[in-house]
């Protein structure tokens, strides 16, 4: 069961944060020098996110079964709609801006400060804390949204040119499908037709 949880975690957080604000402030950051300043920056604001977020998770874990699987389904219908309807491309140049990113610690200082203020409140921050509550298992979330996290500014970094043009709507369907699949076994789960 513990495969199942990190696999799924990590393919819904991979997908979550292919067509992100963060991705693309990562790509745009990687662009201007210095990639390993820049990923290691990236890593380093998700994994405070990350710890963040599966804290927050456990402690909704602590809520009856019912008011969690029905609290997932709607974080899942939400994550859906958000995945669908916002633009990310714009958000991550606002996020850039002009900064002066010479040198490989304010590379790593710039990357890190644009995925800590982006992420608060960000579908995967959201998402990774509704999976540790789901799945009352914070370290496995954890591990492997990290993983999917740290994985996706990789990519941003090591393809920044191709990853611009990568069919961003392809993604966010395939992110908002899953997500819609989740929601709905969550409310069969919270009226205790399914298990969870």
């Amino acid at each position: 069961m513990h495969v199942a949880i990190v696999v799924t975690v990590f393919v819904l957080i991979f997908l979550g944060e292919l067509p992100d604000k963060s991705m693309f402030a990562t790509l745009v950051l990687a662009l201007r020098g210095h990639k390993a300043a820049v990923w290691a920056g990236a890593a380093a604001g998700f994994l405070v996110h990350v710890s963040i977020a599966v804290t927050a998770g456990g402690l909704i874990a602590l809520a009856p079964h019912a008011v969690v699987a029905s609290l997932a389904a709607v974080l899942f219908l939400g994550g859906a709609w958000y995945v669908l309807r916002h633009e990310e491309e714009d958000d991550a140049e606002e996020a850039v801006g002009v900064v002066d990113t010479v040198g490989r610690r304010r590379m790593f200082g710039t990357a890190f400060l644009v995925v800590f203020v982006t992420e608060w409140g960000d579908l995967t921050q959201i998402l990774t804390a509704n999976l540790a509550a789901r799945y009352n298992a914070p370290i496995q979330v954890g591990l492997a949204a990290l993983a999917a996290l740290w994985l996706v500014a990789g990519l941003a970094v090591l393809a920044s040119r191709l990853l611009q043009k990568l069919p961003i709507t392809g993604v966010k369907r395939a992110s908002a499908s899953i997500m819609v699949v989740l929601a709905v076994w969550s409310a069969l789960s919270a009226a205790d037709v399914v298990s969870f």
